[in-house]
């Protein structure tokens, strides 16, 4: 017999630069009754992402946070429970597309926002993952953002990361030599012997730019831009004529609550725009979700036969999500952090 209690994670406060547990709340609520059209699922997975700090206010975005006492948008993995819906049937595995199944033990759905997993295809986390919209971002920076030339050279930064680790291979898949950049000699040697990247840069290295110059012989064609203003202008000497950058993340900037200290690298951006006739796109992925079949048409095979290799970060409890979250903007969490709840 399933709870009558349905665990909700909430907004209590919003932080000033990192979160912390206590910007968070429990609270307990009625399961919700599903109406006609809808369906009722039990969470089992929920994602936490960088992008849940911004949705918290006071983050250097423009995106509009949630409101204090409103459930914590995510993405989650779920079993449906009850169903009025013809698409979808009691026992079916569905993953939360667009967030709105959130830090929670149950959500309603009209089904627009779900869809129907299969978990003998692939474990189940990867639908939060290399299969989810982390996947999907990294999908979309190198299929709709850009246009890399096979056998170019593709950096990708923050490549350890959950996106940044998916852009790379991708890259890899497609023919193109590729470059990542992560902190500390165990995520760089991740790279070069787990994920068969061709070169890598350690930017906590004393002789990281050293390591860039060696790594990128021949120039830049491409770069997968996850961090922002920290790591891009040790690249900017290094990009090629014609250059294309993606804009997919600023992770280092999310949690700046003041000016941004350090030199003004801007002049040199621009002039490098102009000489180089560089291409710089931002995006953001929200607007390619329904992009979602072709992505998965392409890459899950790659997935079913292991030529994608991804990592997690496993946490237990839906309790224990306001005592890990804060820790992925630490550097010391490496892989998709993922709360296996229920």
């Amino acid at each position: 017999m399933r709870s009558q209690v349905n665990r909700q994670i909430t907004l209590a406060a919003r932080p000033h630069g990192n979160p912390k547990e206590s910007d968070f709340e429990i609270v307990e609520r009625p399961v919700p009754v599903p109406g006609d059209g809808q369906v009722l699922v039990r969470n089992t997975l929920v994602s936490l992402d960088p992008f849940n700090r911004i949705l918290m206010g006071n983050a250097n975005s423009d995106q509009a946070p949630i409101e204090l006492g409103d459930t914590m948008f995510g993405f989650t993995v779920a079993i449906v429970e009850q169903s009025n819906n013809p698409a979808f049937a009691v026992g079916d595995h569905v993953a939360g597309v667009t967030g709105t199944t959130g830090w929670q033990d149950y959500a309603v759905s009209d089904g627009s926002d779900l869809r129907v997993v299969d978990p003998d295809a692939a474990p189940l986390s990867a639908n939060l993952g290399v299969l989810g919209v982390t996947g999907l971002t990294a999908w979309v920076g190198l299929t709709k953002i850009l246009a890399p030339k096979p056998g170019g050279t593709l950096v990708v930064t923050a490549a350890a990361g959950a996106v940044g680790s998916a852009a790379a291979q991708i890259g890899k898949l497609r023919g193109y030599r590729v470059v990542g950049i992560a902190g500390g000699p165990e995520k760089t040697r991740h790279l070069l012997q787990d994920l068969g990247l061709d070169a890598t840069a350690d930017y906590k290295a004393p002789d990281f730019a050293e390591q860039l110059a060696r790594a990128v012989p021949g120039g830049i064609d491409t770069v997968y831009e996850n961090v922002g203003a920290a790591l891009f202008p040790a690249l900017l000497p290094h990009l090629n004529r014609s250059a294309q950058i993606a804009v997919g993340g600023v992770m280092s900037q999310i949690t700046r609550t003041g000016a941004f200290e350090g030199p003004d690298n801007l002049p040199d951006l621009l002039r490098a725009t102009v000489y180089k006739t560089l291409t710089v796109r931002g995006f953001n992925v929200t607007e390619f979700y329904d992009c979602y079949p072709e992505f998965l048409a392409d890459l899950a095979p790659a997935v079913a036969e292991q030529k994608l290799h991804y990592s997690t970060h496993i946490i237990e409890g839906l309790e224990t999500i306001p005592v890990a979250f804060p820790e992925m903007f630490t550097g010391r969490v490496a892989g998709k952090m993922i709360a296996k709840i229920n």
